[in-house]
């Protein structure tokens, strides 16, 4: 015993697809129109991001070390970094810092460092990670040549810490600017951060 179903006629017309695809091309234009009106610009007084490139490679990088580990235990500049994390290089459960993991855990996996410039400064770049979350739990050292002044962002599993140390860093937001411009131009020649 079946059961009976009706279906309507489907009628095709040029008239239907010419109205349909001026539906389509209205809806369209108008998710357009509404996109480049969503445009916000940034507050009155912001500074632009500086120019970054990664530089090419040469005996610069190698100044601190040819390995990551190399460059972060390097003499001249360990105290220097442990410094500038301040309590934040060892973990909360030692009753010091705001990271969970301490930044010295940031450094368990590092990549060779890499020159790169940024406005009219040139820095050694190294990123490192902790070894068991590398997607989420990242730090980016920069080195001013000379090794004087260090920068570092560190990626706390969604939330950035900006760390500065030494050197004349000027106005509040150019470290954060610095920093994510060099990101930005290391990312484009490859993932900055140890692969997991």
């Amino acid at each position: 015993m079946g059961v009976a179903v009706s279906y309507p006629d489907f009628h095709y017309s040029a008239e239907g697809e010419t109205t349909m695809r001026s539906v389509f091309l209205g809806f369209t234009l108008a998710l357009g129109a509404l996109t480049a009106a969503c445009t916000i610009d940034p507050p009155a007084g912001t500074p632009t991001p500086p120019m970054a490139g990664v530089l090419e490679p040469g005996p610069r990088e190698a100044t601190f070390g040819r390995t990551g580990d190399e460059v972060i235990n390097n003499p001249q500049l360990r105290d220097r970094i442990r410094n500038l994390f301040g309590a934040d290089w060892t973990p909360v459960a030692e009753g010091r810092g705001k990271i969970a993991k301490g930044a010295a855990a940031y450094f368990g996996r590092t990549e060779p460092p890499r020159g790169v410039r940024v406005g009219d400064a040139n820095y050694v770049a190294v990123g490192g990670c902790v070894p068991a979350t590398c997607r989420s739990e990242r730090v980016l050292l920069l080195i001013q040549e000379g090794g004087e002044g260090l920068l570092a962002r560190l990626d706390e599993g969604g939330f950035s810490h900006y760390y500065a140390y030494g050197g004349g860093w000027g106005l509040a937001g150019t470290t954060a600017q610095t920093l994510d411009s060099a990101l930005r131009a290391l990312a484009r020649t490859g993932d900055p951060y140890p692969r997991t």
